[in-house]
């Protein structure tokens, strides 16, 4: 699997949790001294999304144009 396609996979596994998430969300919590936070692990999933945006982005082909004058 090239690095193109683990981004992309990994892009996909967090939006979908993400559409998950938003579409049922939970309550924050805390259970024998553990905190459980909706809300952080959401903004995760965004952070993750927007890094694979990046990486992907750095990894697409460009085209640079100039022009020389004389």
């Amino acid at each position: 699997m090239s690095d193109q396609q683990q981004l992309e996979t990994i892009k996909s596994l967090a939006l979908a949790q993400l559409a998950e998430l938003r579409a049922a969300p939970k309550p924050t919590y805390s259970l024998d001294g553990q905190s459980v936070s909706w809300e952080t692990y959401a903004a995760s999933l965004e952070r993750t999304i927007d890094w694979c945006d990046q990486k992907l982005a750095a990894l697409a082909p460009f085209e640079i144009r100039s022009e020389g004058i004389t």
